[in-house]
């Protein structure tokens, strides 16, 4: 039996979304990038295993295989699936920095201040294609650094071993609704939308 994988809740509802996070997107938006983008992930994710199961192995071949492409979109889904959890995960909040004292204090650590974490963060976001992300990366596995990371697509720029601690979405479809091509604007808000409390949570769960 393939593994199933599974769609995660918000940390609220989808009302509440619309308005916990109308400075950010549309209420629209809030619903069909969740309901629909990110839901589709993981039901692709599922397919993929179901046709793993049967991909002949011995056909695999760097041109073309059926497993080599299965491999790849499993890829593409899951980085599109962690990633979505994230950034509906760290939204919703006030924008206060306080209530998030440990991430905030290796934030300044390592960027030397608030402002200077945002302007690199917000740099990243960006500067990556019309489809990726900006990613606030614990590089739990090599450097112990707090890195952004600008990761095109899902998985184009992603550090192994890095843990998103903040994940912003920059496809075209996550605030064309609200803001048309301004990207800028629509980072400014994300970062004023964010949650310091369950993001300092993230940070101490994974930073061991």
């Amino acid at each position: 039996m393939a593994f199933e994988w599974k769609f995660n809740a918000r940390p609220y509802s989808d009302e509440q979304a619309k308005e916990l996070l109308h400075n950010v997107i549309s209420p629209e938006t809030t619903d069909w990038h969740y309901n629909t983008h990110h839901k589709g992930y993981v039901t692709f994710l599922n397919k993929i295993e179901g046709e793993l199961e049967h991909a002949d192995r011995s056909a695999a071949n760097g041109n073309y295989s059926q497993i080599g492409e299965l491999k790849r979109r499993l890829t593409w889904n899951h980085g599109g699936t962690v990633l979505h959890d994230v950034y509906w995960e760290v939204l919703g909040g006030d924008g206060d920095i306080s209530k998030g004292p440990d991430i905030i204090a290796a934030i300044e650590k390592e960027f030397g201040s608030f402002d200077a974490w945002k302007a690199d963060f917000k740099a990243a976001c960006i500067a990556a294609k019309l489809s990726g992300w900006g990613v606030l990366t614990l590089d739990q596995l090599y450097s112990g650094r707090l890195l952004n990371v600008l990761v095109d697509e899902h998985h184009y720029g992603a550090i192994w071993g890095g843990i998103p601690l903040i994940s912003c979405d920059v496809f075209e479809h996550a605030y064309y609704h609200k803001d048309g091509p301004g990207r800028a604007k629509y980072v400014d808000n994300f970062i004023a939308c964010l949650h310091w409390g369950r993001i300092n949570d993230r940070y101490k769960k994974y930073n061991k």
